[in-house]
């Protein structure tokens, strides 16, 4: 596969004018295609994989929050990267789960191409499925190349979406303790 990428990246060049021979080019295809493959390899990675029977019981009902894992992803519509941070909550039921579990999560979902609102229901839920939580929470603020680096080309723009699950979502009271939690030490 990478070969064929490879060569899909070289024909993209000599399209755009460039002349794949020139030493600076002669192996950008290659690398193009490791690179694609690195930023896109959340496709082969699947949710038990990644937890790795990673869970444990815990009698625990308090909220839990992990903040500012780091993501970098593509988006579906440019193949552009967008970069940002993810914040996630959850309450509970029984089960905790590992700590690092959550950045690999986030890495699995961000590590393909989507739209940033999609990223974000796909980790909530899949920390959902896995621990069993009364309430989920996810917030992802991320600065987008694909409206900073063409298009309207707003260099100080981000875009955050949040989705939040269960008890989270419906208890006020829950809700404002996650969005508090998040903005603390900002």
């Amino acid at each position: 596969m990478s070969d064929t990428l490879a060569g899909h990246y070289k024909s993209i060049l000599e399209l755009i004018g460039e002349d794949t021979s020139r030493e600076g080019l002669r192996d950008t295809p290659a690398r193009a295609a490791k690179a694609m493959q690195y930023l896109c390899k959340g496709y082969g990675d699947s949710l038990a994989e990644i937890v790795n029977n990673a869970i444990f019981e815990s009698d625990t009902e308090e909220m839990v929050v992990v903040k500012d894992i780091e993501l970098y992803s593509l988006c579906e519509h440019h193949l552009l990267p967008f970069i940002g941070r993810c914040h996630i909550a959850y309450i509970p039921n029984g089960k905790v789960l590992g700590l690092s579990k959550f950045a690999r999560i986030v890495d699995m979902f961000a590590r393909r191409a989507q739209i940033q609102e999609n990223l974000t229901k796909e980790i909530a839920e899949a920390v959902e499925q896995v621990t069993g939580a009364y309430g989920v929470g996810v917030i992802i603020e991320a600065k987008h190349l694909c409206m900073m680096a063409r298009g309207v080309e707003k260099q100080n723009s981000s875009m955050m979406s949040s989705v939040m699950l269960g008890s989270i979502r419906t208890n006020p009271a829950t809700r404002t303790e996650f969005l508090t939690l998040v903005k603390m030490n900002k």
